[in-house]
């Protein structure tokens, strides 16, 4: 991850992501307990610049790193969290994207909002990103339910 504390707009509550997916940078929006979480994670280590740097080997020199986690640092962290939280489907790193943009959607966030948040060009991109869910489909439903009941 190569957020750095510059990144973070607790302002106005945006997380600037440089060179994201398609290398594009983009603002999205940044709850308050996420940034809660930053803060701490900041705490412990409190780097200058990187939010989440490379500790090096046994653990040590974080404040001095010069480079941020590596992938493969930070899927091995994905994996332990996963086994800690019993989660036994197949996910990486990038399932998250997949799981943020379908739980969105299932609160009732619009999908233009989503392709924005996603960075992506077309609407097409973010429809087959969102995973219909169940309860999404019973929504949609009740919607129509409501919308043609008067009829």
């Amino acid at each position: 991850m190569r957020l750095q504390v510059g990144d973070i707009d607790s302002q106005r509550m945006f997380l600037h992501i440089r060179g994201g997916k398609g290398n594009k940078d983009r603002y999205v929006p940044l709850p308050q307990r996420t940034l809660e979480l930053l803060r701490q994670q900041w705490k412990s280590h409190r780097h200058a610049t990187l939010l989440f740097p490379a500790k090096g080997r046994g653990g040590i020199g974080a404040p001095t790193a010069k480079e941020p986690i590596s992938r493969t640092a930070l899927q091995g962290a994905f994996r332990i969290a996963l086994k800690a939280s019993r989660v036994t489907k197949h996910a990486h790193i990038h399932t998250l994207r997949h799981s943020y943009a379908t739980h969105l959607l299932e609160q009732g966030e619009n999908l233009r909002q989503l392709q924005v948040n996603l960075g992506h060009r077309s609407p097409i991109a973010t429809v087959i990103y969102t995973h219909l869910t169940t309860l999404c489909q019973t929504q949609h439903q009740q919607r129509i339910n409501k919308f043609m009941g008067d009829l």
